[in-house]
């Protein structure tokens, strides 16, 4: 509601049968204004905090903690780019569960898909990356004939470790089941916790965010103009109930 409070009013000529007189007018929040970040304040990343919601978190909430007021929770979402609060705000815990349960039924924890799990030699240099998404039997490099397709590998050379019997440096190093499935429910709440890290305008700019969107929403004088904050507008269309 505290965002509904910054708009401009909209009056319009009472469309009722029962008004007082036929100069009586009716009060709408000019929706068609919206409030938005300063470009150069949105450009620069100094101006904004990390946040990360927690479990079950409500953007009224982060308001009241970072800025002092539930009220500011339009500030919160205007900061974190959130136009659509059902589809752009994480969910708590449970309700991904139910989400997934209800958009997958009994397939929720079927696999989607499978990606590759880290694999680093006895130096610590990374050799296969986690979470690339790959076939169950992924093979690097890949054989001429696959033998045994159920299976995953990669094969490397690791200078790290001396050849038995020889004792010479490097060894051919051959590293099974490198890869893991990811279920339907896993992949919601990867998404889902994706979510959980914002940006917020640091507190410091906040009254210089409001004081700008308040001038923002100010009318400039017009044939329609009341005050600045209220204009008096023709009714288009508008029919009696």
């Amino acid at each position: 509601m505290g965002y509904f409070r910054e708009l401009p009013t909209l009056q319009y000529l009472s469309p009722l049968s029962d008004r007082n007189n036929i100069s009586e007018y009716v009060d709408a929040k000019n929706l068609f204004k919206r409030i938005k970040l300063r470009e150069d304040f949105q450009s620069t990343l100094t101006n904004f905090d990390k946040y990360q919601i927690i479990d079950g978190e409500r953007p009224d909430q982060v308001a009241k903690d970072v800025y002092g007021s539930p009220n500011l929770d339009w500030v919160v979402l205007i900061s974190a780019g959130i136009i659509n609060v059902r589809d752009q705000w994480t969910l708590s815990d449970k309700d991904i569960f139910y989400f997934a349960e209800n958009a997958y039924g009994t397939a929720m924890n079927d696999t989607r898909f499978y990606e590759t799990i880290e694999v680093k030699d006895t130096k610590g240099r990374l050799i296969l990356p986690a979470g690339q998404v790959v076939d169950s039997n992924f093979k690097s490099p890949r054989p001429t004939t696959d033998t045994d397709p159920t299976k995953s590998y990669i094969k490397y050379w690791d200078d790290g470790l001396v050849q038995s019997g020889t004792g010479r440096q490097g060894v051919l190093v051959t590293k099974f089941n490198v890869t893991k499935p990811i279920t339907n429910y896993e992949y919601e709440v990867r998404k889902n916790n994706e979510k959980r890290g914002i940006y917020l305008l640091k507190p410091l700019y906040l009254q210089q965010f409001l004081n700008d969107s308040r001038k923002l929403m100010k009318y400039d004088p017009s044939s329609e103009f009341v005050s600045d904050v209220v204009k008096r507008v023709h009714n288009v269309r508008m029919l009696s109930p």
